[in-house]
């Protein structure tokens, strides 16, 4: 099931995509997207629904992220050996785990902002997963017990600001518009293996970005179990799990930032593709 959120920014409402690629209004059975929608046992009585006889949405409606109400955007770093390798950073022994404020998300369409005074933002298609019930010190074999689904990341990135800046990751990872999710939250059912899709993404027609899953150094129940020790995870988190290489601070022989006037497409095998332009930053 490819669940979505559509609707102008502040007023989007559930739907699902129908057999042939519309979209359902899940209105009258779901307030929204969100937390208290991600249960098994909510998203198994979705499943069993007739789609078809939902309200068929007409038109091509902005599509926003397909959760709301997400408490915690959590990212790893460096979880793909070639991409450490390309940082020129050493292979983590154990999970980089960071934080992206959630007032950074954005719908797969929507444009992407370049920061004032940045020179360096950057891209990351990820996999992302979203948590579906709470978990506390779960073992690894119980971890994909606690996961609703999966929905593709762009982990978008100012290096200056990440890494010069008094190294707080944070600060160069959370600009508005600099996390955007989806277009659908794919329930589990769908994906067999989330540690075998390919991953990519083009700049401008050009592909920088091509990777799999399958080299992730940590797995996703790796990283649930892990991330559980030390946080409650809870309904609707989103965990961004790393990005494979060619990332444009990783180009040779030099560097390659995104600047205004650009258009950048990515996507994740199954879960569908974002494509958005770049824009300033306003003034204000």
């Amino acid at each position: 099931m490819k669940l979505l959120r559509y609707g102008p920014r502040g007023e989007e409402k559930p739907g699902v995509q129908g057999p042939e690629g519309e979209i359902r209004d899940l209105s009258s059975v779901l307030r929204d997207i969100d937390p208290t929608a991600l249960s098994a046992e909510r998203l198994e009585r979705l499943k069993a629904m007739n789609i078809e006889s939902l309200d068929r949405v007409e038109g091509r409606p902005r599509i926003g992220a397909p959760v709301a109400g997400v408490g915690k955007f959590i990212c790893i770093g460096l979880n793909y050996a070639d991409h450490a390798a390309e940082a020129g950073m050493a292979t983590p022994d154990e999970p980089i785990v960071f934080l992206k404020a959630t007032s950074a998300i954005n719908g797969p369409y929507d444009p992407i902002e370049i920061p004032r005074d940045s020179h360096k933002t950057d891209w990351e298609v990820e996999l992302g997963v979203v948590i579906g019930s709470r978990a506390k010190y779960v073992a690894e074999d119980d971890a994909m017990n606690h996961v609703a689904g999966y929905c593709v990341v762009n982990d978008v990135s100012e290096r200056e600001f990440q890494l010069k800046r008094s190294g707080q990751w944070t600060k160069g990872k959370s600009h508005d518009t600099f996390g955007p999710l989806g277009p659908w939250l794919v329930t589990t059912d769908e994906i067999e293996n989330p540690q075998s899709l390919r991953l990519w993404l083009e700049v401008d027609g050009k592909r920088y970005q091509e990777g799999n899953t399958a080299t992730m150094i940590f797995t996703v129940r790796e990283l649930i179990a892990h991330l559980s020790c030390f946080m409650t995870l809870e309904p609707g988190d989103v965990i961004a799990t790393g990005t494979p290489p060619g990332v444009g601070g990783g180009q040779k022989p030099r560097p390659v930032f995104l600047r205004p006037g650009q258009t950048l497409r990515l996507g994740v095998e199954g879960l569908g593709e974002q494509e958005y332009v770049t824009v300033g930053a306003a003034e204000e």
